[in-house]
This record gives C-alpha cells, structure tokens and sequence, in this order.
C-alpha cells in the first residue's frame, strides 16, 4: 500500500487542508486540531453543530510555508486574520467528556469569527500543551494525547473501503427505485492520513502501521456521526453514508469507517510513502 493523501485540519471542523508532507508528533500531526472553536460553556464546536465551520479556512505554516504567523483564517466576505500563539491565562474547555484547557486568542479573533460563523458566543482557543487531554482508556495508554481531536491523534482511511460504500450506497438506491447519488469523496470522513489499499475494510484486522519511519498503534475502528452527511461545499445534510453504513457497518450500534491511530514515534511522512501493516 501506499500513502495518497495527508489532511491536517488546524481548526477542529474547519476546512481540510491537504498536504504533500507532515511531520508526526506524539500528540498527532503538527498544528492538526490545535485550535478550537469553543461556545459561552467552553464546549468544543464541531460542524454537527455549526455547519458554517467548514466554510472557514484555516492555516498554519505546517500547511502553508510562506505563513510567519501561527494561523491565518479566511472566510468570504471577510479580511484574511493573522494571529500569534496566544500568551495568558488558560480557560477550561471541553472535547466531549475529555477536560482540557485552552488559552483565549482574543477580542479580535472572537469578533473575526462570530461574523464568518454568524453566531455571537463564539471564541477561538489554542491548546498550548496538549499534554493535558487524556484519551479514552479502553483504547489508549496512559501516556497517550492529543489536542482538540474528537478522541485520538491520527485517523487514516483507505480508498478500497470508500469504493465498497460506494459501491453499497449505489445498490441501495437502485434497490429502492433512486437514481443513485455521485459517489461520496473522502473528505465527508475527515481523514488524516489516506492509503490505496484492494481490500475493503481490511483495516478493521489492522494492529499496527508504519508509514516511512514512523509507527502507529491501531487504538480502535473509527465510529461515525450525522456529521459525515454534511456536504462541505453546500452545507445541505443528506442521509448518506449514515444509512448505507447503518446497514453493512454496524458494530455496537454505532456505524464504522476508518481507523484511529496513535503514533508511537515521530518523523516526516509524505504521500507517496509505503504503508505497512500488521
């Protein structure tokens, strides 16, 4: 197998940004998840919630080199905003059930936000040590993090199981009179790292993966949520891949697609590399 795509999402929920290389830390790939949109609560946002997230566009110099600040976030309509690491005081936050704590960005980068998003609770947060956020420990070790990731570092995917799910939602629809939809792009699912792969779903028998010099543990299969049925580029909701994955991938009543990762060692990995597995 190799390596076809590598996603880093600066900004929980905010646009994907592909790259050609990313170097892996513990905590997951540089400056993925590392920013945060949190609500009056200091509950973590996703696009479940706020649909006009994935409108937004958010770098670092790990997505863009020519960068010399921390972030730039671009919206329509709006001035680019450039902002440095926040200094101060840390607030608590929440991803989920997991408690972190996050350091404000500032008046001006909660204002910038409110107009792009359309909503006047919202304030942008950086984990400066995301040492702090403990993983689930049916799936992880005691010494494992992560940022502002939904539950762990890394997540990959493979392009045979999208053609399979494909494939089923195709089936689906012409089982019950439909024309079938376009085939769903691998962005709905959000994918850190992205491998070729011939059979489908073989991740689910994955223990571990070494991409380049850099190894990852298989922590568990990755569980999906309405948020897979968003377009990214419309904002519409459908009900696709939820009801085709309800019906070929339901584990524990919850539907499965992918896998999620946490690195073992750190390095630099590029598309192109080969993925080994055991």
């Amino acid at each position: 197998m190799r390596l076809t795509a590598l996603n880093i999402h600066p900004v929980k929920s905010m646009a994907i940004r592909p790259v050609a290389s990313a170097d892996v830390l513990f905590g997951g790939l540089a400056t993925d998840r590392s920013w945060g949109v949190v609500d009056a609560d200091g509950v973590v946002l996703t696009a479940r919630e706020e649909h006009g997230l994935f409108a937004v566009t958010a770098d670092t110099p790990a997505t863009d080199a020519s960068l010399s600040t921390a972030l730039r976030l671009r919206a329509a309509d709006l001035p680019d905003l450039l902002l440095d690491e926040p200094t101060g005081d840390r607030v608590r936050t929440k991803v989920f059930s997991r408690e972190l704590e996050g350091i404000p960005a500032g008046a001006e980068a909660d204002a910038w936000l409110r107009k792009a998003v359309g909503r006047d609770d919202l304030r942008l947060v950086w984990c400066d040590d995301p040492t702090r956020r403990t993983l689930n420990p049916a799936h992880s070790r005691p010494e494992d993090f992560t940022a502002y990731a939904d539950g762990y570092p890394v997540t990959i995917a493979t392009e045979a199981s999208l053609r399979q799910l494909n494939d089923w939602i195709t089936e689906g629809a012409l089982e019950r009179g439909e024309v079938p939809p376009a085939p769903l792009p691998m962005e709905r699912f959000r994918p850190n790292l992205v491998a070729d792969g011939e059979i489908p779903f073989a991740e689910d028998g994955w223990t571990t993966v070494v991409i380049g010099d850099v190894r990852f543990r298989v922590a568990k299969q990755t569980d999906r949520c309405v948020m897979t049925t968003i377009d990214p580029a419309t904002l519409e909701t459908g009900k696709e891949p939820i009801r085709t994955l309800a019906r070929h991938r339901l584990f524990d009543h919850k539907t499965m697609f992918a896998i999620h990762l946490v690195p073992e060692s750190t390095g630099r990995i590029s598309v192109g590399d080969a993925v080994e597995v055991s």
